[in-house]
């Protein structure tokens, strides 16, 4: 937190509670951090292919504040997001959106359709971050996703994507994180399923004047494992394969080493950049 400026300075009070704050800007403030993201996209991109990124399509946009930072970032850069859930997508035009130029928002395209749909245009990168893929429970299901994520590439494109994982990552337990701006998050890990590995988990918010935004956000997934990811990207025609292991706990995005091989960890994040084979 920042330092007072005078001594005798009375502690500001936190803005949000339970009753005025808005679930879609906590998420943000506690979970994205677009500019690092497109900045992870634009260095490994340019490392792998020897050149400059300029198509980005969103699979589980959400509020696509990536899809805006990503418009922001160049002036030839554009952006396809796609979500299922109107509400969310008509937030994230009005707040992170609205804010853009004209010029800028007229880079923007936003989908309300399922990530298997078809989109007309190819794009330099497609990515699928914060787990938001492991809605896909069955081998099938998530062997399809990534072959029609494959198809939607253009020539020399990549796809990005996340996972999460270490013995803790199995356990029912709450991580409470204190936020800059004045509330806490807690990631909940509700239940896991050793044989299914089926997971729900969720995201509530706690704040400074003792209330509560419970299950503000609910996951239901399957947990996969990465040699799983891997494989099922190999059988939907992708390969060399990247992993990037966080190596120093730190949560810049320059933390990430490609790796062939890593200790266990109570708690880790990767990412997987797949070049088609």
């Amino acid at each position: 937190m920042p330092k007072a400026k005078r001594k005798r300075a009375i502690k500001k009070k936190s803005r949000y509670t339970a009753k005025t704050a808005d679930k879609h800007v906590l998420y943000q403030l506690s979970v994205q951090a677009p500019d690092t993201e497109v900045d992870f996209l634009n260095s490994w991109f340019t490392k792998i292919r020897g050149k400059k990124p300029l198509t980005l399509r969103e699979d589980f946009c959400g509020t696509a504040i990536l899809c805006a930072a990503w418009v922001k970032s160049h002036a030839e850069r554009t952006a396809t997001g796609l979500d299922i859930h109107r509400p969310t997508l008509a937030w994230g035009t009005k707040n992170n959106l609205g804010p853009l130029s004209d010029e800028q928002r007229s880079r923007v395209t936003l989908l309300e359709q399922d990530v298997r749909a078809k989109v007309k245009e190819k794009h330099d990168i497609i990515c699928a971050f914060n787990f938001s893929y492991w809605l896909f429970k069955t081998r099938q299901e998530m062997v399809a996703y990534f072959a029609h994520v494959r198809s939607g590439l253009a020539k020399g494109g990549l796809f990005f994507l996340d996972a999460y994982g270490g013995w803790e990552s199995h356990e029912p337990m709450k991580e409470h994180r204190r936020i800059k701006a004045g509330f806490t998050y807690v990631w909940d890990q509700n239940s896991f399923d050793a044989i299914t590995h089926d997971v729900t988990n969720y995201i509530h918010f706690e704040f400074d004047d003792g209330t509560k935004l419970e299950k503000a956000f609910r996951y239901d997934w399957r947990f996969w494992m990465l040699p799983e990811l891997q494989e099922m990207l190999k059988e939907a025609g992708f390969g060399p394969l990247h992993v990037y292991w966080d190596t120093s706990n730190d949560p810049s995005r320059d933390a990430y080493r490609e790796r062939t091989r890593a200790p266990n960890q109570p708690g880790w994040l990767a990412y997987i950049v797949a070049e088609p084979a």
